[in-house]
């Protein structure tokens, strides 16, 4: 396992994790001396190109800008976001997944979805691609107005079914999305991985 997931781990019940978001190296170098993770998220899509939904995101664009954070990269963990589509199946996620560590040289990639997943999740994990987990607000999959997360009884359940599922599965962390404050506290004490 690489040291700076084994480092994030570590964190768990001790100390905050800080993630802030870069999508070039002049970010990179400015947030990297102060997180634990930069993302390379596809939320870029909207803030650099006007896209009115990251689903227009490509493999190409992440790999593009995750190539330039990683020049500014040096202490923290770096993610990058697999893009909509880009892991429908088990060989589709893991061939592009693949490409991405191999030409952005980052230390994990992130997939949105529980349940859903899950599947593709395990198989990159046994395929030895480290993967942090994400759920709550799902842009990939959201449809109409952006809407917090675990505000009734069966939303919290069912998300706490879902992080302790990608927790068996093996992913070393779970960024929780626009998730109600009193849920994510139950999520994350419901878990050995942090979020």
């Amino acid at each position: 396992m690489n040291t700076k997931i084994k480092n994030i781990l570590n964190k768990k019940n001790k100390s905050k994790i800080l993630c802030l978001t870069a999508y070039s190296k002049n970010f990179a170098e400015l947030v990297d001396k102060y997180v634990d993770i930069t993302l390379i998220g596809d939320s870029l899509g909207s803030v650099l190109y006007n896209y009115d939904t990251t689903k227009k995101v490509t493999l190409t664009n992440m790999i593009d800008h995750s190539k330039s954070v990683r020049l500014g990269v040096k202490k923290s963990l770096m993610v990058v976001d697999m893009p909509f589509n880009t892991y429908r199946s088990n060989l589709s996620a893991y061939k592009n997944a693949k490409r991405v560590i191999k030409e952005t040289k980052c230390d994990a990639v992130k997939l949105e979805g529980g349940k859903k997943i899950i599947t593709q999740i395990k198989y990159l994990i046994k395929k030895k691609i480290p993967v942090m987990g994400h759920l709550g607000l799902l842009p990939q999959s959201a449809k109409g107005k952006f809407k917090s997360k675990g505000k009734s009884t069966k939303e919290t359940k069912q998300l706490i079914n879902d992080a302790l599922l990608l927790q068996r599965s093996g992913v070393f962390a779970i960024v929780l999305e626009c998730v109600k404050a009193a849920t994510t506290k139950k999520i994350t004490q419901s878990l050995k991985i942090p979020t």
